[in-house]
């Protein structure tokens, strides 16, 4: 499978479709985001949708990254990595990754940060061979 990396820049019903498909494939309990919902994140600064197409142009993989400037300097971040089940083990996930590290870059990040579960084996495998390297912090959330 050829693998194609692009930012989704305008709200399709495919992407709304593979969207509805994905969504459970990477969260038990967030339901798939709707039209507004995506529409607001294509359309803000801080976010770029990226997406991974198969040969027949079907969306197999999302990835979003967050990029903002603090005092400090550009930061970026990466969120909701998701692979579809079928398309897992073809170089999806490595090829969103290295999009996303590349766009960081254009943009001015030095570094990208972002998090993984320990129980997702494959993808913690996969940003360390990235370079990726887990950081000695605390990870704190606050839900009000």
């Amino acid at each position: 499978m050829t693998v194609r990396v692009s930012i989704a820049d305008r709200l399709t019903d495919d992407l709304v479709a593979a969207f509805e498909r994905l969504t459970p494939q990477l969260s038990s309990s967030a339901p798939p985001p709707g039209r507004d919902e995506l529409s607001e994140i294509i359309d803000s600064p801080a976010t770029h949708l990226l997406v991974a197409t198969d040969d027949t142009g079907s969306i197999v993989g999302s990835l979003t990254l967050v990029l903002f400037r603090i005092p400090t300097g550009m930061r970026a971040w990466i969120e909701d990595v998701v692979v579809d089940g079928e398309a897992r083990g073809q170089g999806v996930g490595e090829a969103l990754n290295r999009f996303a590290i590349d766009l960081a870059a254009e943009h001015g990040a030095r570094s990208v940060d972002l998090t993984s579960r320990p129980s997702r084996e494959a993808a913690n495998r996969l940003y360390r061979r990235l370079g990726f390297e887990p950081r000695e912090t605390n990870v704190y959330r606050y839900q009000g």
